[in-house]
């Protein structure tokens, strides 16, 4: 299986809710079970074997699992579909605003998240993430945040690691084990506006107002 998200700040949105593609008809079955409360409609694969059997009731449905109401919306499909049609425009945009942050914070006391040599020229660019170290620049990443907010820039952090989440630090085997690329990564990161909408002067004024607030430590 793969899974897609269609929130809003990815490259392709419906506004809320994805996408699960298989190539395994028993996982696909299931899962169409579990977006829609367990409800089977197909007479074929009824549990029922008189409703099976007899002629199909028109209303007659059966909830075989306890599932969700995981459906996308007509409205939401649609406007995924739409979207479709400009995924290679707004793939394209965003690799463009992505060559012009590398190339004006190159010289900003950063680094730049990348996984590989050569992964901008292949990623969707998604989301665009500067790594700092806030102790040794003398500055807070939370006051970094509230600094470029006042220059009327967003910015947010991706992701808190999962291990330090309430509930899953619970289920947690061995409490004593550590992650520390994830620790690490969370410290350091800080994600800045990325978007196909951004014209060029949005891009510059991102720019400016990182500058003007990391060079101040």
């Amino acid at each position: 299986m793969s899974v897609f998200s269609f929130h809003p700040v990815k490259p392709v949105t419906t506004g809320e809710g994805g996408a699960i593609t298989t190539n395994n008809s028993d996982i696909a079955e299931r899962l169409r079970l579990f977006r829609n409360h367990g409800i089977e409609r197909n007479p074929d694969n009824f549990m029922n074997m008189e409703a099976k059997e007899d002629s199909p009731l028109p209303w007659y449905y059966e909830q075989q699992k306890l599932g969700f109401n995981y459906r996308l919306s007509e409205i939401q499909a649609a406007l995924g579909l739409s979207q479709l049609k400009k995924l290679d425009k707004f793939v394209a945009r965003r690799r463009e605003i992505a060559a012009f942050y590398d190339a004006e914070l190159k010289n900003l006391p950063l680094s730049l998240i990348q996984a590989q040599p050569g992964a901008r020229k292949r990623s969707g660019m998604h989301l665009y993430i500067i790594s700092v170290d806030w102790d040794a620049l003398g500055l807070t990443r939370a006051d970094v945040m509230l600094s470029l907010r006042e220059r009327g820039v967003g910015s947010q952090v991706h992701y808190i690691p999962i291990h330090m989440q309430p509930f899953h630090a619970h289920y947690r085997v061995d409490k004593s084990q550590n992650y520390p690329n994830a620790e690490k990564y969370y410290s350091d990161c800080l994600t800045i506006p990325l978007f196909p909408a951004m014209t060029d002067e949005d891009a510059k004024q991102v720019v400016i107002a990182l500058r003007k607030v990391l060079e101040k430590a």
